[in-house]
């Protein structure tokens, strides 16, 4: 699902302008190259509702060119996963207090942040490094805009997150 995706490559950016050295997925044996705390993201649940009528919202206008779209609208309700991992445990408290700031005042507008939980600190074999597993409950907001006066619309993007 495409909206997966842009939900963690936001908190993936998000994380990333605030400092934090941040991964889609952490890869095994790749700890022993960070000197400093590592996070690695997820989308671990989503689950879709339905907005307006069949997701239709209304009309919106294009200020410049006058233009009438039809604007559309998507819902999910998500658990995002953050691991953060780190040599040494103050490494992995820094990167985890970071973490917390970002995800509950620094996602795009198209995120909210709900419930933010953190499991404790535990030494990690395989990667040997320090763990810290959080997970954030959040709804993420998607529009969609129809194209050119047809009934074909754009892909659904993530609302207030800047793309390419």
């Amino acid at each position: 699902m495409r909206e997966l995706n842009q939900i963690r490559d936001a908190v993936v950016t998000a994380l990333r302008a605030a400092g934090l050295c941040t991964l889609a997925s952490y890869p095994d044996q790749r700890a022993r190259r960070y000197a400093g705390p590592v996070a690695a993201v997820a989308v671990d649940t989503a689950e879709s509702r339905t907005v307006g009528f069949c997701n239709y919202l209304g009309e919106v206008s294009d200020p410049e060119t006058g233009q009438v779209r039809e604007l559309y609208g998507k819902q999910l309700d998500a658990v995002i996963s953050v691991e953060i991992r780190g040599q040494r445990a103050a490494d992995c408290e820094t990167g985890c207090e970071t973490a917390a700031e970002v995800l509950l005042g620094g996602l795009p507008s198209g995120i909210r942040p709900g419930e933010l939980s953190w499991e404790a600190l535990s030494w990690e074999r395989e990667t040997e490094s320090f763990l810290r597993r959080g997970r954030l409950q959040c709804r993420a907001w998607f529009q969609a805009q129809t194209e050119d006066g047809n009934t074909m619309f754009l892909d659904f993007q993530l609302k207030g997150a800047v793309t390419k």
